[in-house]
């Protein structure tokens, strides 16, 4: 399992497995960005990203292909769902290549985060909020290291935003994974041990 990931992109960073990190910046500084760069979906950077000392750029397809399966999970600030399949097709995607949830687990999901009606529902038809907590869902249903989350609960209104925080915060001290997630001044409300200021 990942135990680290180091960044040396302008500031030094070190993100370690078991702690939460709350980057925080205004609009367009870079937070989606330096989440593209540590999960390997851009390499457009000078410096290095350091996964347990080796260089993400220097991954194999293999090996990138494991990263993805078991040691990251991501929510994405666009969210990228699949606007013609339904709220529980979207995460079960994810779920057919992990085997990680059974149905029933999933269910309890969509029921904590207060979406158990929309299971058969397109997500063409969802409030943005709801297709948030459709893609929390989906990243929860991802073993991994790290959680990098891109301003998750930026849709959310207070209630909802605190169920979701209580929720990955349990599934955190369960699963011993790292949390890196941004902010433009609406956290994920858990406990960091270091937020960043880019």
């Amino acid at each position: 399992m990942l135990s680290k990931i180091d960044v040396h992109i302008n500031t030094p960073m070190l993100f370690e497995r078991g702690k939460s990190y709350c980057i925080e910046a205004a609009s367009g500084v870079g937070k989606s960005s330096l989440l593209h760069f540590i999960g390997g979906f851009r390499t457009d950077y000078n410096g290095q990203i350091l996964l347990d000392g080796k260089d993400i750029k220097t991954l194999s397809a293999n090996e990138r292909s494991r990263l993805y399966r078991e040691e990251l999970a991501y929510l994405f600030q666009d969210l990228r769902l699949f606007p013609t399949l339904t709220a529980y097709e979207n995460v079960e995607i994810v779920n057919q290549q992990t085997r990680f949830r059974t149905e029933q687990q999933i269910r309890k999901l969509f029921a904590r985060l207060g979406i158990s009606d929309k299971w058969d529902a397109p997500v063409r038809l969802m409030s943005w909020g709801q297709q948030q907590r459709v893609a929390a869902i989906r990243a929860l249903c991802q073993p991994c290291s790290f959680m990098l989350l891109d301003e998750p609960v930026s849709h959310l209104d207070e209630d909802n935003a605190q169920i979701l925080g209580s929720l990955i915060h349990e599934e955190q001290a369960t699963r011993h994974f790292g949390i890196i997630a941004t902010s433009v001044g609406k956290p994920l409300p858990i406990e960091y041990d270091q937020t960043i200021q880019l």
